[in-house]
């Protein structure tokens, strides 16, 4: 059966071994009889560089190799944990990265891809650190510290980040409607899938369809299936 295959928010770390394990465990089966796998972003937990020598990283990559090797395109967009992702991590899994909004034809069905942050536009504090981030320059002089100070940095960055997510108020980590409605229309697309706010469901309005795809956590996970005759949501593994 012909399928194409969406994950994100997978925030891979070796703290969390059983995430890893059934990441690997969907690379080595269902993911090879795919046409295609597409990650939408934050595939890692942190990501400080193409540099990093952590074995955890290495297997991860060796496995996404394998895939690819074995003819399934893959397609990796940044998130907001691993927009530092570069050409040298593309080189070595045989990925493509995919700019921030990408329309793919999903067996004669245009949809808009993206990791979603971009819609969470009533968090006008990320969205500034968001500029900040995507911009090469800035990205250049992090890039330039050594490999064990961005540790540290990524280290305080994300406990920084916890304790502000739990400090705000729900809706504003949410997508705005209205944001998502003019995306969706400048993108000429009745479909949209996503990841980021965590929160899996497909939703059906004036704009059309957009699809949330489910965030993995240590007591499972979860995809979204794409076939030519119909599409859904999936936990993974399979229960």
């Amino acid at each position: 059966m012909s399928e194409t295959l969406f994950i994100a928010d997978v925030h891979l770390d070796k703290a969390w071994p059983r995430i890893g394990d059934w990441f690997l465990d969907l690379l080595a089966t269902r993911a090879r009889d795919a046409d295609a796998v597409y990650i939408l972003g934050d595939l890692f937990e942190v990501w400080v560089g193409d540099d990093d020598d952590d074995p955890f990283y290495g297997q991860i990559q060796d496995a996404l190799r394998a895939l690819s090797d074995d003819g399934v395109p893959v397609f990796i967009q940044h998130g907001n944990r691993d927009f530092l992702l570069g050409p040298a991590f593309a080189e070595r899994t045989g990925t493509t990265l995919l700019p921030d909004s990408a329309v793919i034809d999903l067996y004669g069905t245009p949809v808009l891809l993206m990791h979603g942050d971009q819609l969470c536009s009533d968090d006008d504090e990320y969205q500034r650190f968001r500029v900040t981030a995507r911009d090469p320059a800035w990205q250049r002089e992090v890039l330039a510290k050594s490999l064990e100070e961005r540790r540290q940095i990524a280290r305080y960055a994300r406990s920084m980040s916890t304790q502000a997510q739990r400090e705000m108020a729900g809706d504003i980590t949410d997508v705005n409607p209205a944001t998502v409605a003019a995306t969706m229309l400048n993108a000429g697309v009745r479909h949209l899938i996503h990841g980021h706010t965590h929160r899996p469901a497909i939703h059906d309005g004036a704009h059309g369809e957009r699809i949330v795809i489910p965030d993995w956590r240590p007591e499972g996970g979860g995809l979204v299936s794409w076939a030519p005759a119909n599409h859904g949501l999936e936990t993974w593994p399979a229960r």
